[in-house]
């Protein structure tokens, strides 16, 4: 059996940080492969379905983030179970938005509700780190994640979230490289430009109209004008040679 955890902080008011983008991947992939409803148990919400023949236990705790490993702690004692089944999908700052990197162990990168899962069930597990940007000073981290992602954001972010859950499966097989590869090329795919609201290129500026008589002196036939005498000046004159 696998553990799958999303993280996040519930309630409405967070339902759309940037700190609840582990939720989201975990409706979405309860979503695309329909798994059980919602139910309450282990301090958190909980659904059950299966990916490649495996049994999948999805994971949202209702502890809010800094606590999340009691919840999943909870989970896997129930369960028998030791890390190494556990894989977990969080926001990471220290990635471009739209970014997803798969790693197994390391540190807490600052995440509280990382932090919290080393201290309940160690660090033998697999981390899904989805990039959500970083605001550019220490500061204004707190402010960032615990922010709604912006109308713009909404793009990329649909697509990127649809993408984990069409490819979970991959993460249930151990195919983490497959899995990444999967969704960035659906974000490059979906969002590329289609060429549709482009700038049409300059049109070339229609020639300057000219007067019918400069026309006619641009095409008229050469004329062979006396060099001398009264008709050799007045032919000048009248043929701009002058």
């Amino acid at each position: 059996m696998l553990l799958f955890v999303g993280l996040g902080n519930p309630g409405a008011k967070y339902a759309n940080n940037r700190h609840n983008v582990g939720f989201m991947a975990a409706d979405a992939i309860a979503r695309r492969h329909s798994f059980s409803p919602w139910s309450r148990k282990f301090q958190a919400e909980i659904a059950e379905g299966r990916l490649e023949g495996e049994k999948v236990l999805l994971i949202k705790p209702q502890t809010f983030m800094n606590l999340s490993g009691q919840s999943v702690g909870e989970a896997l004692r129930f369960y028998k179970l030791d890390a190494s089944a556990v894989t977990v999908f969080y926001d990471e700052i220290d990635l471009e938005p739209g970014k997803v990197r798969v790693k197994k162990g390391g540190g807490a990168g600052g995440h509280n509700g990382i932090r919290s899962l080393d201290q309940h069930i160690g660090k033998d597990y697999r981390r899904v780190r989805i990039g959500v940007g970083h605001p550019g000073v220490r500061e204004m981290v707190h402010g960032h994640v615990l922010g709604d992602f912006s109308k713009s954001d909404r793009e990329w972010l649909d697509v990127l979230i649809e993408a984990i859950g069409d490819n979970a499966a991959l993460i249930a097989k151990g195919d983490d490289n497959s899995f990444m590869n999967r969704v960035t090329l659906t974000l490059r795919d979906k969002l590329q430009p289609t060429g549709e609201n482009d700038t049409p290129p300059p049109k070339k500026a229609a020639p300057k109209a000219q007067s019918h008589i400069r026309q006619a002196r641009q095409n008229a036939p050469a004329v062979k004008v006396p060099e001398n005498g009264p008709m050799a000046a007045m032919l000048r004159k009248l043929l701009g040679k002058e």
